[in-house]
């Protein structure tokens, strides 16, 4: 549905910190949510020092991911387009499994609630139908 240019133009973030690789569903009119992926390369940057000798990706970065699959969503909405995604807090943060070189995260976050311009999602990373991350993300929008 977008790929990663068409990202670049609703999300602010850029290499190395752009951890979406293309949005396959969106719906931000009803129920609003985000599907993408993320194509895990064993030339990611952070591989190089989490960890050289068995490489796996950081569960920071897997919330990142997360977070800006629901910035998407946000961000898509005619009265936050241009705006400045930040986090305000995560809760429930869960991690059940490794994401490695060669793995395809696959990403959905809903966003549950808006009031202003804070809202919370709710974020599940999986790899190969498992969910390996899961998380509550509240965000501000600027």
């Amino acid at each position: 549905m977008l790929n990663i240019n068409e990202i670049k133009k609703i999300i602010p973030h850029r290499y190395p910190m752009l951890l979406i690789d293309r949005v396959t569903e969106m719906e931000i009119e009803e129920k609003q949510f985000v599907r993408g992926y993320k194509n895990v390369s064993a030339n990611e940057a952070f591989f190089q020092g989490h960890y050289p000798e068995e490489p796996i990706m950081p569960g920071v970065l897997q919330i990142e991911a997360l977070a800006q699959t629901g910035a998407v969503a946000i961000l898509s909405m005619e009265k936050f387009k241009g705006k400045t995604p930040l986090f305000a807090g995560i809760n429930k943060a869960r991690f059940k499994g490794k994401v490695v070189p060669g793995d395809k995260l696959d990403l959905y976050c809903e966003i549950i609630k808006i009031k202003g311009p804070v809202g919370i999602g709710n974020g599940i990373a999986s790899v190969d139908g498992k969910t390996i991350c899961e998380a509550e993300i509240i965000f501000a929008i600027q």
